[in-house]
């Protein structure tokens, strides 16, 4: 997704590069300065594009819908709820909006818990310095 690729550009051009200098002065090898500096110091920003790349996936509806057309099986969650069906001509809209909050529940509750981590991560790559 183009927008976490840009969202994570712009958060690493804002560490400093003398943070990684300083490991390796230290005596650090490559990938523990990657993993013990680096990684937390990106945490909020791979946080905050992996909760928005999962909500871009969980949404896409024209891209599930072609691929399951051969499989019935394999539907994607907003598919199968727009192939609800009702009794005769009746439009189960009542059915519809309730598999909708059912399934917006899990991705609220992620929104929730990491709602710190998620506006650290869209402002700390906003800040030019």
């Amino acid at each position: 997704m183009p927008f976490t690729v840009w969202v994570l550009t712009s958060f690493f051009r804002g560490l400093p590069g003398e943070i990684e200098q300083a490991a390796l002065v230290d005596g650090a090898t490559p990938f523990q300065t990657f993993w013990r500096i680096l990684v937390p110091l990106t945490a909020p920003a791979l946080v905050t594009t992996g909760l928005l790349a999962f909500i871009a996936a969980w949404n896409e509806y024209l891209f599930a819908l072609t691929f399951t057309l051969v499989s019935p099986d394999a539907r994607t969650v907003p598919v199968a709820i727009a192939n609800f069906a009702g009794v005769g001509y009746e439009i189960p809209v009542a059915a519809r909006i309730a598999a909708t909050v059912i399934v917006t529940v899990p991705v609220l509750v992620l929104v929730l818990i990491f709602q710190r981590r998620i506006i650290e991560g869209l402002t700390a790559g906003a800040v030019k310095g």
